[in-house]
């Protein structure tokens, strides 16, 4: 089975497709989309292009870092809540199962450190798929992390 994690963002949307058991890398990336484009514009781009990953790669589950706000922040998780909406409509549309997961799970999951930088986060997504280079920018990394704590979580850890 595919597994696809989305780390979303109204202006940088990661992602990061890999099979369940293997730890075999699919795919990454990132969906742009540009401040100055209206907001409509920018969320149907996000929903089209994780719509395009869902049909070309077909992934059992889409895994969510569960929504966290900061007092000081508000208007950030708004924004960021627009591109996770649409990652939740795309689930629907496709019948992919949807998990979430909070951020101290996933960083559990891959480093044993639920406070981990996202450096380490990194490093250990890295090691764990065997790349020569660390996953750039963090959005690839951090999408990449949920999909595999998504194995460790549910499935154990099994690393091939």
């Amino acid at each position: 089975m595919r597994i696809l994690g989305i780390d979303p963002g109204l202006n940088t949307t990661g992602y990061g497709i890999i099979e369940d058991g293997t730890f075999k890398l699919v795919e990454a990336g990132i969906i742009k989309t540009r401040a100055n484009t209206p907001i409509q514009d920018r969320i149907n781009k996000i929903f089209d292009e994780i719509s395009v990953l869902i049909e070309e790669h077909k992934p059992g589950v889409l895994v969510l870092e569960k929504i966290y706000s900061h007092y000081k922040h508000p208007t950030t998780a708004i924004l960021m809540a627009h591109a996770r909406a649409m990652a939740c409509l795309v689930c629907g549309k496709f019948d992919v199962k949807l998990v979430n997961y909070p951020s101290t799970r996933i960083k559990k999951a891959i480093t044993g450190n639920g406070h981990a930088s996202k450096e380490q986060v990194q490093r250990m997504v890295q090691g764990i798929l065997k790349l020569k280079v660390p996953p750039e920018p963090v959005d690839v990394s951090d999408a990449l992390a949920m999909a595999m704590s998504y194995c460790y979580i549910e499935n154990g850890p099994r690393v091939g």
